[in-house]
């Protein structure tokens, strides 16, 4: 999860004061300590991954919550750049550079993961979102910026009301109305998360304004504001390295001290639970995985699913059970 990935922060500030310029060490602190929370995050993931969580751990309550607080906090970052960038003169060099180091970025991730998650790899994830949202943006940058709050919020509001089967072709997954959600380790559309990125467009047009960002200039000296300052400036680069290193730190110890075997009853209600609440109710998606459970062990599919003998995409039984328990899992008028 990134941004500065995105802007330095290097800020034009509004035509009076345009000749003070320089870096805004909180805005480079903010972003610092949002690499910190990500990583935590991430960390998380790897140890769920190797067996030292329960599975579902990280995709699923205050986790949850957790991780889109980060990468709100990304794109709102990603708005606040793009303003003190490119406002009241626009950059295209400096933006375009920016740019291709994001979508370069993005790809290498994409590319990774395909190898490495091939049945969840990550088509559109954070450096993807902000991509697209930073070209977006560019629209926003001289908007009053009441109009560019009213569009974040017509942003967020979007996957509630429009929906579509229409989008659930895989061509269509990065627009974020499918009413099917697709599988990835990092899946950011661009609905609704344009919202963050419009709305610190909207807040830092504003904060000029009153001239709030010349009082975030003060001394940045002290250790902890410089050892967060400089993450923050060099946050792309962070992204892209601290994840494979805290993957293979994992790995390594899981190699000399292996996670204990979980129960293989609980796995499966945890999976599916989690699985399905991407989609439905986490109460009827509790029904109707109990449901599955017991009719896999009454007709002793159950060990041989979970061995992997099983392929639940062609078998008929798999398929006949689903229906049944989708039927019985549904709320009685």
């Amino acid at each position: 999860m990134t941004d500065a990935i995105t802007e330095t922060g290097n800020g034009a500030a509004p035509p009076i004061a345009a000749e003070r310029r320089g870096r805004i060490w909180a805005i480079d602190a903010l972003r610092g300590f949002a690499l910190i929370a990500m990583a935590t995050y991430h960390f998380s993931w790897d140890l769920e991954y190797f067996g030292y969580l329960a599975p579902g751990t990280v995709g699923t309550g205050g986790f949850k919550i957790y991780a889109r607080m980060i990468a709100s906090s990304f794109l709102f970052l990603a708005g606040v750049s793009l303003v003190l960038g490119h406002y009241p003169v626009f950059k295209p060099r400096a933006f375009a550079i920016r740019f291709a180091k994001i979508a370069a970025a993005a790809l290498v991730i994409t590319i990774a993961t395909w190898f490495a998650f091939p049945d969840s790899f990550i088509f559109f994830g954070i450096l993807h979102s902000i991509a697209a949202a930073s070209l977006i943006g560019l629209a926003f940058l001289r908007l009053p910026a009441i109009v560019t709050l009213l569009a974040a919020a017509a942003a967020f509001a979007a996957p509630f009301y429009l929906r579509s089967a229409m989008f659930d072709m895989p061509a269509l997954w990065w627009v974020g109305l499918s009413e099917k959600l697709p599988r990835s380790n990092d899946y950011v559309p661009l609905l609704p998360w344009l919202a963050p990125v419009l709305a610190g467009i909207a807040i830092t047009r504003i904060g000029l304004s009153f001239g709030w960002f010349e009082k975030l200039r003060t001394d940045g000296s002290a250790r902890w504001k410089a050892i967060l300052a400089a993450a923050g400036r060099h946050s792309l680069i962070i992204y892209l390295v601290h994840q494979p290193l805290l993957f293979a730190l994992v790995y390594a110890y899981s190699l000399g001290f292996p996670a204990a075997k979980p129960d293989p009853v609980e796995t499966y209600q945890n999976n599916c639970v989690a699985s399905c609440s991407l989609q439905e109710t986490a109460a009827l998606c509790t029904t109707f995985c109990g449901c599955t459970l017991d009719k896999l062990m009454e007709e002793n599919l159950f060990e041989p699913l979970n061995e992997g003998k099983i392929d639940v995409k062609t078998d008929e039984r798999i398929a006949r059970i689903a229906g049944q328990c989708t039927m019985e899992s549904q709320p009685k008028e």
